[in-house]
């Protein structure tokens, strides 16, 4: 993720490093697997989500300034590309940033960089849609 000033810390760092990215996404993946408000958006997951855990962990470790942890196993993300098999639409998206929001809430994310996050997580979440409504 670009920040404006090369002087600032990444994300990644603002985050806490990888433990605490670490912690975000299992958050996030626990939420999404245990409260019926993602059931559609659960439902669009295999059966058991470690790989899946993994694999946005290593991507958001990337994106967020950290290391390119996705790109070193799978090269590059070609996000949109990679998820044309599932159908992601308004309902879809919102559930996603809605268990994001609350994940990053939970693991104590600081107010102003949530908000910052949200803004550049609903941008990609909105692009992700692939089908109409």
């Amino acid at each position: 993720m670009q920040i404006d000033n090369p002087n600032q810390p990444s994300v990644y760092e603002m985050l806490g490093g990888g433990e605490k990215l670490r912690e975000l996404t299992d958050r996030f993946y626990d939420l999404m697997d245990l409260e019926p408000e993602f059931a559609i958006l659960r439902g669009l997951h295999p059966a058991t989500l470690e790989d899946t855990r993994d694999k946005t962990f290593w991507f958001l470790s990337g994106w967020s300034g950290g290391p390119d942890l996705y790109i070193e196993r799978f090269g590059h993300p070609r996000l949109r590309a990679r998820h044309l098999h599932v159908a992601i639409g308004t309902v879809e998206r919102d559930q996603w940033l809605r268990c994001m929001a609350w994940a990053m809430e939970e693991v104590g994310v600081e107010e102003a960089l949530r908000l910052r996050l949200m803004a550049s997580f609903y941008q990609t979440a909105d692009w992700m849609r692939n089908k109409p409504d």
